[in-house]
């Protein structure tokens, strides 16, 4: 069983995006972000770094004691070496997979995040800002979509983890000002991962989660 310690953002659906691909028993531990829960200190000796989500495996591969993780790649390479799914076992692909899992924890999702904040959330909107962020979203969605361009998923022909990582931060595209139309090769990969029934399945969890609230 694994305990997901859990909310609805783009680094949270990651996981459940694994966790229902590779149908592991999980339960969910809701860590309300916007009520500050992540600060919480049985939270923090799960996650030091007060961010969701993080697991606890209560049975890992080496029958020991309980692992605990944070970060959300990290959790995602630790599902799949558990469950060898969803990376390739050889060392060509292995890599393929891994320089884009790191593409998108050390720059898609920073740079839309922030894209995020200055748009939408800050209470002082600042022009240069905004600018900044909106303009190297599209610069790292160009490079996605270059990627793209010969092949079905971002390693090459299966999907992995590289693309249960990005694909949640593409998911709010219009958020960060960009339109799917101006990338066509995104666009394919977009609605063929969003048809996935696992897809289907861990964006449900929002509802029962964190039901969008009438405006």
């Amino acid at each position: 069983m694994i305990d997901l310690y859990y909310w609805t953002t783009p680094n949270g659906h990651k996981v459940t995006l694994f966790l229902e691909e590779a149908e592991l028993p999980y339960r969910i531990h809701p860590i309300n972000i916007m009520k500050d829960e992540q600060f919480a200190p049985d939270f923090l000796k799960i996650s030091p770094n007060n961010k969701i989500p993080a697991i606890v495996d209560q049975n890992p591969a080496d029958n020991g004691s309980p692992v605990t993780l944070f970060e959300s790649g990290a959790i995602l390479l630790y599902l799949a070496e558990k469950t060898g799914k969803f990376i390739p076992l050889n060392i060509r692909g292995r890599q393929e997979v891994m320089q884009w899992l790191f593409w998108q924890m050390g720059g898609l999702g920073p740079m839309a995040g922030q894209n995020h904040h200055f748009g939408r959330f800050a209470k002082e909107k600042i022009p240069y800002a905004i600018d900044r962020y909106v303009s190297e979203t599209a610069r790292l969605y160009s490079v996605l979509n270059k990627r793209l361009e010969d092949r079905d998923f971002v390693a090459g022909g299966e999907y992995t983890i590289a693309d249960m990582a990005i694909y949640p931060w593409i998911v709010p595209y219009e958020w960060q000002q960009q339109k799917l139309e101006d990338y066509p090769n995104i666009k394919r990969w977009f609605e063929t991962i969003s048809m996935r029934t696992a897809t289907v399945r861990a964006y449900d969890l929002v509802n029962k989660v964190n039901p969008p609230t009438a405006s």
